[in-house]
């Protein structure tokens, strides 16, 4: 199984996603077979490692992001991965737009794996600390969601 977080600029929401989404499945699951990666609908930080709130936000959960660099979602993407989960809604409308229909069954909102009334991971890009700390306390919560769907999905 192939996971791809995807938001705006790929240097905080879903390298977030990502990384954390990355320790769950290596500390809950080591033997589930999932490769994971992150990427934008813009290419405004491409090659640029998340940002340093975010990084230090998930450093103190015990969460490592050093390796990540953004990236912009490309063509190959909605064909390579399995499941393309966007952060919000408005970069879902993007990936919906620029994926071939056949492929829009692998779209969805990360939250809709968490049980939240709003579904979109909110960007913490002009915020203040605490932004940084909802986004993890809510990525967490989808990742057990997450997990848990792709174990069920690996039944048989």
């Amino acid at each position: 199984m192939k996971v791809l977080f995807v938001c705006l600029g790929n240097i905080c929401r879903s390298p977030t996603a990502a990384a954390v989404f990355r320790h769950v499945v290596g500390r809950d699951a080591g033997d589930l077979p999932v490769e994971i990666d992150s990427a934008g609908t813009h290419g405004y930080h491409i090659g640029e490692p998340p940002d340093p709130r975010s990084q230090a936000a998930a450093r103190r959960r015990g969460i490592d992001m050093r390796g990540l660099r953004a990236r912009q979602v490309h063509a190959g993407d909605f064909e390579e991965f399995d499941l393309i989960l966007a952060m919000d809604r408005d970069n879902l409308a993007e990936l919906k737009r620029r994926c071939p229909p056949r492929f829009h069954g692998r779209l969805r909102l990360l939250l809709e794996f968490a049980a939240v009334a709003d579904q979109d991971v909110p960007d913490p890009y002009y915020g203040g600390e605490a932004g940084f700390e909802q986004v993890l306390d809510l990525v967490e919560q989808a990742s057990a969601g997450l997990l848990d769907e792709l174990r069920r999905l690996r039944s048989p």
